[in-house]
């Protein structure tokens, strides 16, 4: 249960250090393209490498507390697609380059689809709704 505390409080500080981020980032380069999010990505996912990496090599003794604390919540909580980006790299380190790039496929083209069902759901409830009260 105390792993699940460290990694709840990661993800409530990466969250926190996201939307602060995204505002200042928007106000900064604009809103033409989503760019704080793109900024918050490219770094997250830098980061998540960074850390990954360390805690492969010379910091390969760190607690699993600390680990979880910065991969799962602070990185995750920042932004997951960090994990996602990390997840796929680990495909491809274990010689599975078809399996990371299905992964990739899978991952954009299931979550556009996923976002706009989710974005159309809310007006085809309210349809059906009005079709039976009717």
């Amino acid at each position: 249960m105390v792993l699940y505390t460290y990694v709840a409080l990661g993800g409530a500080l990466g969250s926190i250090l996201r939307y602060g981020m995204n505002r200042w980032l928007t106000l900064l380069v604009g809103g033409a393209l989503p760019w704080g999010t793109i900024l918050i990505n490219i770094a997250g996912s830098f980061v998540i490498g960074a850390l990954a990496g360390l805690f492969q090599g010379a910091g390969s003794g760190a607690p699993n507390e600390v680990r979880q604390f910065l991969l799962a919540g602070l990185c995750g909580g920042f932004t997951t697609f960090s994990s996602f980006s990390l997840q796929t790299l680990d495909l491809i380190q274990a010689g599975e380059p078809g399996r990371a790039a299905l992964n990739v496929g899978l991952s954009v083209a299931l979550g556009l689809t996923a976002v706009t069902l989710g974005f159309l759901a809310p007006g085809a409830l309210a349809t059906v709704s009005r079709s039976v009260g009717a």
